[in-house]
């Protein structure tokens, strides 16, 4: 039986990926089933972007916490509600932050670096980051990875690609977003700030 250091869960980033990625068998092979996918896939970025937004702004619930100005945006804010559009300028700027994202999930080594990178996804969607007039509730953010999930597996059923990969990629994916999950929630809950282990030393 392994032992696990529950309290150094809550405190060490890396640790608690590496506990995660141990525990759902998110392995080498997984990075290597999700890289297969990034020739098909990453041309239907712009689309799954689309479709996201489309879906957040349907419903004023999501669509609110993108009145305010976002973190890194300098351009013009909408007045109100009923002046955001998918045409407006902050969206356009909150589309390229999530064309980027899915992008670091095809790209980026999963190491240290993404581990801070996942966590801070959750943490700028929370006044603990960013702008501290954004506060996202955990519904919300739920609902939004829910729909990612979905939107990520329809297309990736759509890809020509072989039906033992096309299996591997869909598990892959599934169990990263698992972890992503993970990442943004414990934002939610009151517990020690917590570190990566390169920032311990």
């Amino acid at each position: 039986m392994d032992h696990i250091d529950e309290s150094l869960l809550e405190s060490d980033l890396v640790y608690r990926f590496e506990y995660f990625k141990d525990f759902i068998g998110f392995s080498e092979n997984d990075v290597i089933a999700i890289r297969s996918t990034i020739a098909q896939l990453a041309p239907h970025i712009g689309k799954l972007v689309d479709a996201t937004y489309e879906k957040l702004l349907s419903y004023d619930a999501t669509a609110r916490h993108f009145v305010p100005r976002q973190h890194g945006y300098e351009g013009a804010v909408p007045d109100s509600l009923d002046s955001l559009s998918d045409q407006s300028a902050q969206i356009k700027f909150r589309k390229d932050h999530l064309q980027r994202y899915f992008m670091q999930l095809l790209g980026h080594a999963y190491d240290s670096k993404i581990v801070l990178y996942l966590d801070m996804v959750g943490k700028i969607h929370t006044p603990k980051a960013g702008n501290q007039q954004i506060d996202v509730p955990l519904i919300q953010m739920n609902v939004l990875l829910g729909l990612i999930s979905d939107k990520l597996t329809e297309t990736l059923l759509e890809l020509d690609l072989a039906p033992d990969q096309k299996i591997a990629a869909l598990r892959a994916f599934n169990k990263l977003l698992w972890i992503q999950n993970d990442f943004i929630s414990r934002h939610y809950v009151t517990i020690p700030e917590a570190v990566s282990s390169d920032e311990a030393v």
